[in-house]
Parts: C-alpha cells; sequence; structure tokens
C-alpha cells in the first residue's frame, strides 16, 4: 500500500498536445507500481482544459479543487471538490477550469488509447 499526500503533491506544467492553456499534473501512481489503474493529479488554471478527446478505456474524476467543466457533445456539467466522474469508453468529451476558476482532479485511468481531437471552440457558459 501506498498513501499519497494531496498536500505534498508538486505537480509540474504538463504541456502535452491534449492540454491548451496552463496545466499542470503528477503522476500517482504509473505503471512502476500499478499495471491496470493509472492515477494521476491534474491542475487547470482558469481557462486551461483539455481538448476535445476519447478513451478506449473507462475513465474516472474525482475533483479535489476549485471550480471546473466536465463536457460531452450534449452538455457541460460544473463540477467542484468531492464530484466523482465516470466517462464511459470511447464517449468525446472534455474537462478542466473555467473562464474565471481554476480546478484540480485525479484522473484514474487504464490501460489502452487516448484519442486528442480539435480544441474546445467556446464554452456553452462561460462562467457556470
Amino acid at each position: 500500500m501506498q498513501v499519497f499526500r494531496h498536500r505534498e503533491a508538486r505537480p509540474q506544467r504538463d504541456e502535452r498536445d491534449i492540454f491548451t492553456g496552463v496545466v499542470e499534473s503528477q503522476g500517482l501512481v504509473g505503471e512502476a507500481l500499478g499495471s491496470q489503474v493509472f492515477l494521476t493529479l491534474v491542475r487547470f488554471s482558469a481557462g486551461g482544459r483539455t481538448k476535445w478527446h476519447s478513451h478506449s478505456f473507462d475513465q474516472g474524476l474525482v475533483i479535489t479543487e476549485g471550480r471546473g467543466v466536465v463536457a460531452t457533445e450534449l452538455e457541460e456539467n460544473v463540477v467542484e471538490p468531492g464530484d466523482v466522474v465516470y466517462v464511459a469508453p470511447h464517449e468525446k468529451h472534455w474537462h478542466g477550469g473555467t473562464e474565471s476558476t481554476a480546478m484540480a482532479h485525479i484522473a484514474i485511468n487504464q490501460p489502452g488509447e487516448t484519442t486528442v481531437l480539435e480544441p474546445v471552440e467556446r464554452l456553452r457558459n462561460p462562467n457556470p
């Protein structure tokens, strides 16, 4: 067993193509520890977010800080600390901060592929 203390997290700037704006991340459980589940702390600045994307696996998001948005093509959901999000395999979605608030989550991923799509054009409600 390993315990990761949220207060000890030191995420670093993450410039992978899936992100726009200022985003930081820190792997908590990766391939060195887990073979079927990977945990990553991701912090989005206000306006920082993922591009539209989908995964070949189930994804969970546990919101830990701030206020953000998790969206599919059909809906945008405002999320806050304590909220838990389930994303089905191959569901096109994005997540991140609002235009005026930062948000952090722990992403719970599995082995598989992530397909990065186009950037998010705009929020339906820019200040939810």
